[in-house]
C-alpha cells in the first residue's frame, strides 16, 4: 500500500522534536528534512492549526503542541482503565453468558476500547475502536449524564440525533429527560435504540475524585430482558461498577 508523503512529512516533523530539540527553527527543520521552507512551511501551519505544533512568539522557534499532550494522556488513560477493569468484566461476562462492552467518551461520542464477547453471540454491531452514539446507546447516555450542566450543553451544541431505530430518542429534550431519570437510578438502559432486537444496560465507573472516567455496558436479545432479568443484571452490573470504581481510586463516602 502506497504511504501518503505529506501524512508522513507531517510524522517526521513530530519526530525530529525531543530533549535535545525541544525547540526548531523552520530552516533546521528544513534542512534535517531536506525539503525547500515553503513546503515546510505548509506542514507546519496544519500541524500548528490542529495544535499537534506551536510557534514561539519570541524566537520564532516551533516546538510539540499541547495536543500531543493531550492524546498521549488519552492513551495511556485507557490503557489503564482497561487493564484495572478487564477481569471483572470478563468475571460479569462469564456469569451472565452475555457480552460486555467497556466505553469512553472522546468529544461528542462513546469510544469502544474493549469488548468480552458473551457466549450467547448475539451483539453485531460492536468491535474495539468503534464510535458509540450518545443518545442511542446506554454507555453513551452514561457518559454524558454525570457531566456537569454546562458541559452536556457543550456536548450537544449542535448534535444531530441521528434515527437509527423505531425506538431511537431524536430530540434533545428527550435525552435531557432520560438523563434525569439515569441520575435517579444510577444507571441507563437502552432499549433497542441502537440496534434492534438487542437491549443494553450501562453503569458508570468513577475515578478517585468522583468523577465518571468510563462506562460498561450488557448486551442482551429483547425477549430476554423481563423484570427478573433486569434486577439480576442490574444488582450484578452495580457490583460490578463499585469494585472496579474502588480500584480507581474511588471512595463514595468522600464524593457525597
Amino acid at each position: 500500500m502506497p504511504l501518503i508523503q505529506s501524512v508522513e512529512r507531517a510524522l517526521t516533523i513530530l519526530d525530529l522534536f525531543d530533549e535535545y530539540a525541544p525547540e526548531l527553527k523552520i530552516t533546521e527543520i528544513s534542512e534535517r528534512m531536506h525539503l525547500n521552507k515553503s513546503t515546510v512551511h505548509s506542514l507546519l501551519k496544519t500541524l500548528e492549526k490542529h495544535g499537534y505544533i506551536e510557534k514561539e512568539a519570541d524566537n520564532g522557534k516551533y516546538r510539540l503542541g499541547m495536543k500531543l499532550f493531550e492524546r498521549g494522556n488519552f492513551v495511556v488513560y485507557n490503557l489503564d482503565i482497561r487493564s484495572v477493569a478487564k477481569k471483572y468484566l470478563l468475571d460479569l461476562s462469564m456469569k451472565t453468558g452475555h457480552t460486555i462492552h467497556l466505553v469512553i467518551l472522546e468529544e461528542k461520542e462513546g469510544v469502544y476500547i474493549d469488548k468480552v464477547e458473551g457466549t450467547s453471540g448475539n451483539v453485531q454491531y460492536s468491535r474495539i475502536g468503534r464510535r458509540a452514539p450518545i443518545h442511542s446507546t446506554g454507555v453513551g447516555k452514561i457518559l454524558v449524564a454525570f457531566k456537569k450542566e454546562d458541559e452536556i450543553a457543550n456536548i450537544l451544541d449542535g448534535y444531530i440525533f441521528e434515527k437509527r431505530t423505531a425506538n431511537t430518542l431524536t430530540n434533545q429534550q428527550d435525552f435531557l429527560n432520560e438523563l434525569d431519570k439515569i441520575r435517579n437510578q444510577g444507571y441507563a438502559i437502552d432499549h433497542e435504540e441502537n440496534e434492534p432486537g438487542i437491549c443494553c444496560i450501562a453503569f458508570p465507573i468513577h475515578n478517585h475524585t468522583g468523577e465518571v472516567i468510563a462506562a460498561f455496558s450488557l448486551s442482551m436479545p429483547t425477549p430476554q430482558l423481563n423484570t427478573d432479568q433486569l434486577n439480576a443484571m442490574t444488582s450484578m452490573m452495580q457490583d460490578t461498577a463499585k469494585q472496579i470504581s474502588r480500584q480507581m481510586g474511588y471512595k463514595p463516602e468522600l464524593n457525597l
